[in-house]
């Protein structure tokens, strides 16, 4: 059995068919960008022991997110035999519509659809846990079109439960299936249509992402096997790299540090970043440096590690599984560790306004400076019930779900 624990799935995204992306949403998975980080300013400095609930609505079992953009908050749970994608007020939490997407997802690894969806100017896009990408009306929630996917790929099933939270990209809407062929599917946001494949192998339970790389705009794609990089427009092949990670256990978004491509996984596997450069028309890739196995600096089980300045931060989960899990800081360029709060436990990360907005497993809130001097806590609360989410920051506010709730609190000085 699998060992792997993957999050929640909770897409740079936003060009001519979705609106611009505003500088206080949330509208995909790990924010406008889909590195962890928003813009905002002007949060509180400190926790003392509690936060402000602006609202808190009965929710259902799940892994995905909440996505916030104009007013909207949307996720996806379980809740009396059906998955749902789910439609709120934002500031008030008051339910807009909820669509039937599916029958009920689980498995032995827990139950719920896995992906966060992501909002467009129009429409919201979801991925069920069995791999159904179900497009709706974002004011009414009316179904537009639905496609398989993974029906398509001749693929086994993902032991965990398909996590790939859907990205846009111009026209299209991007997701990994897995398979023989093909590992990663473009569908067009308009009607769903298929508009190319590529790839081969397991999805793994990573995101694609846009990421730009080599002076070009790629799609960055961590599947079970290892990176692939994929021209956004076409899906042809541009570049790879191989990083097999145990039980296909790569499960982190890929990120930009330095020009390079930053990726880690758990299971003691570590991280590595990567060069890439073109010349004559084809891609070189090279490791400006690498921390592999059981000594290694960073091995993000499911949370991806974010990157201020010339540092990064992110969770060290040592041994298989994670059993144990460090809050790091690593010198970005060369891998260097800087220091690290020992046993910190399994948690997430958003980065907003100097800060690292953390929730742990347990379903704390913890606060912390991002500075490379040293670990300085803010403070800290309770927060909500079991969590793997990372919070999502919009417009002041912070929202989170667990398997009984969703909330939303005031972040705002």
């Amino acid at each position: 059995m699998s060992r792997c624990v993957v999050p929640i799935a909770f897409t740079l995204v936003l060009v001519p068919l979705i609106q611009p992306i505003q500088g206080d949403d949330w509208p995909q998975f790990l924010g406008p960008n889909r590195n962890g980080v928003t813009s905002e300013t002007g949060l509180v400095d400190s926790i003392d022991g509690a936060v402000e609930v602006v609202w808190k609505i009965r929710g259902g079992i799940g892994m995905s997110a909440v996505a916030v953009a104009g007013g909207d908050a949307v996720t996806t749970w379980n809740a009396g035999g059906k998955q749902w994608l789910v439609s709120m007020d934002s500031k008030t939490g008051a339910r807009r519509w909820a669509t039937a997407l599916a029958p009920s997802y689980g498995n032995s690894m827990g139950d719920g659809p896995r992906a966060t969806p992501v909002i467009t100017d129009d429409r919201v896009i979801a991925y069920t846990g069995e791999g159904i990408l179900v497009a709706v009306q974002r004011k009414s929630g009316k179904e537009l079109w639905r496609a398989a996917p993974f029906a398509s790929s001749g693929s086994p099933h993902s032991e965990y439960g398909m996590s790939s939270s859907p990205l846009i990209v111009g026209e299209n809407v991007v997701v990994h299936v897995g398979g023989a062929r093909p590992t990663v599917q473009a569908f067009a946001v308009s009607d769903g249509a298929p508009v190319w494949s590529s790839g081969t192998g397991t999805a793994g339970y990573s995101s694609p992402t846009l990421l730009n790389v080599a002076d070009k705009s790629q799609l960055v794609c961590f599947t079970g096997a290892g990176v692939i990089s994929l021209e956004a427009t076409s899906g042809k092949e541009l570049w790879r790299y191989p990083f097999k990670t145990p039980y296909d256990c790569n499960t982190a978004t890929p990120i930009v540090v330095n020009g390079g491509v930053f990726i880690s996984a758990g299971e003691n596997h570590g991280c590595v970043l990567l060069d890439v450069r073109s010349r004559n028309g084809a891609y070189e890739v090279s490791e400006r440096w690498s921390s592999v196995d059981t000594k290694s600096v960073m091995r993000n089980e499911w949370q991806t590690s974010v990157l201020v300045g010339d540092y990064l931060y992110g969770f060290d989960n040592v041994g298989s599984a994670g059993p144990v899990t460090h809050l790091s800081c690593v010198e970005a360029t060369t891998g260097k560790p800087v220091w690290q709060q020992k046993r910190f436990g399994k948690a997430n990360l958003t980065l907003a306004d100097g800060k690292l907005w953390i929730t742990t497993m347990k379903g704390e809130l913890v606060l912390v400076r991002a500075t490379p001097k040293g670990y300085e806590e803010l403070g800290r609360a309770p927060l909500c019930g079991k969590t793997r989410q990372s919070l999502t920051v919009a417009d002041g506010h912070g929202y989170i779900r667990d398997d009984r709730e969703v909330l939303c609190i005031k972040l705002s000085q």
